[in-house]
């Protein structure tokens, strides 16, 4: 039996954060009715499509049940009071105060479900000064402190590759849902959970930003071994123009590289403090690198135990061997979907399922 069977779950998230919450949810047996607008949860119009549905909400949003419901209709609102009195948990990523003024907020639903988990998700939390300041998640990033070392050798921060704001939210959203679950399973209570972007994005900075934490310096990515200022954790262009990258902290995998370079003698530069110090090692590693091609190292380094990767764009990385073995990657009913991330021996084996069609 899935860890989640007999969980009955209402969702009213739009996007990103909600909806991956609720879909890991349902991927283990959770019951989860997705409560959409007249017009439709936004994503599912978002490019590309394959088989009738968006690649996006098909991958964040399979495994649900649909329903649209005005919420600011008499039969709407009866619809989800009859809902939310049968519910476990209930998700909504609405800015704040808008449940209240809708008349769904934690103290009116509690009152009628006192067993009711409760999770809003929202940029900046429910309460504060930055409680009603609209973002998305490159804001978040910006306000956290994360985009100023999303930056390059120009020191121009760039738009981050992944949304980590708001998966990050979601991820959190997940975890503290299920640890409300378990104290209600010794309470008999539930609880309301205030999830803010900002607030789950800030403790990844614990490695980078330490000097800042303790009231001195921002780091800057030239001197941070974390961020480009260290030989052996960085990016090196190839002769074809790709690029391949050195992913470890650890001494030993220095010394394995350098020795099969015949260049031992550089080894004092990696155990330097990262930034202008290690500065001729990196101008070594760019020079050597610039004289094969990607593939070409990945060869070569395929008998060195050394923590090396090429860089690979979506459609070569989705398209390794290693991730269909995993359940990763799964082609379905003409649909291909991104496995669970985390899967239990005791189950049967996760199967892939359509995102619901709104019923009209």
């Amino acid at each position: 039996m899935a860890k989640l069977t007999g969980i009955k779950v209402i969702d009213l998230s739009l996007f990103l954060p909600g909806p991956m919450l609720t879909m890991m949810m349902a991927d283990h047996g959770a019951e989860v009715i997705k409560v959409e607008p007249p017009t439709g949860d936004p994503a599912r119009k978002m490019e590309p499509f394959e088989s009738g549905q968006s690649v996006w909400f098909r991958n964040l949003n399979r495994g649900k049940q649909a329903l649209a419901l005005d919420l600011k209709s008499d039969d709407g609102r009866n619809h989800l009071w009859k809902m939310l009195a049968e519910a476990d948990v209930v998700i909504e990523g609405f800015r704040p105060g808008v449940m209240k003024r809708l008349g769904f907020d934690y103290e009116a639903v509690a009152a009628i479900n006192p067993r009711i988990i409760y999770c809003s998700i929202s940029a900046f939390g429910q309460e504060g000064e930055m409680a009603l300041h609209p973002a998305h998640d490159l804001a978040v990033q910006a306000l956290s402190g994360f985009l100023s070392v999303n930056d390059g050798e120009d020191g121009m921060p760039v738009v981050p590759g992944a949304p980590s704001a708001d998966m990050a939210a979601g991820l959190n959203g997940l975890s503290a849902v299920l640890m409300a679950l378990i104290g209600r399973d010794k309470t008999g209570k539930g609880d309301y959970v205030d999830i803010a972007m900002f607030d789950s994005m800030l403790p990844w900075c614990a490695h980078i930003a330490g000097n800042a934490i303790s009231g001195g310096d921002a780091p800057l990515s030239q001197n941070q071994r974390s961020l480009g200022g260290a030989a052996f954790y960085n990016v090196y262009k190839t002769l074809d123009d790709k690029y391949v990258v050195l992913g470890a902290r650890e001494v030993k995998f220095a010394k394995n590289l350098l020795s099969a370079l015949d260049r031992p003698d550089l080894l004092p530069l990696a155990e330097e403090e990262a930034g202008m110090l290690q500065q001729p090692l990196i101008k070594f590693l760019r020079e050597i690198f610039a004289t094969k091609t990607r593939d070409d190292w990945v060869n070569w380094f395929a008998n060195k135990d050394v923590a090396f990767a090429p860089v690979f764009n979506f459609a070569e990385a989705l398209n390794q061997e290693f991730l269909r073995d995993r359940g990763l990657l799964i082609e379905a009913n003409g649909s291909h979907q991104i496995g669970p991330a985390f899967q239990f021996q005791s189950e049967e084996k996760w199967q892939p399922t359509d995102a619901p069609v709104l019923p009209k």
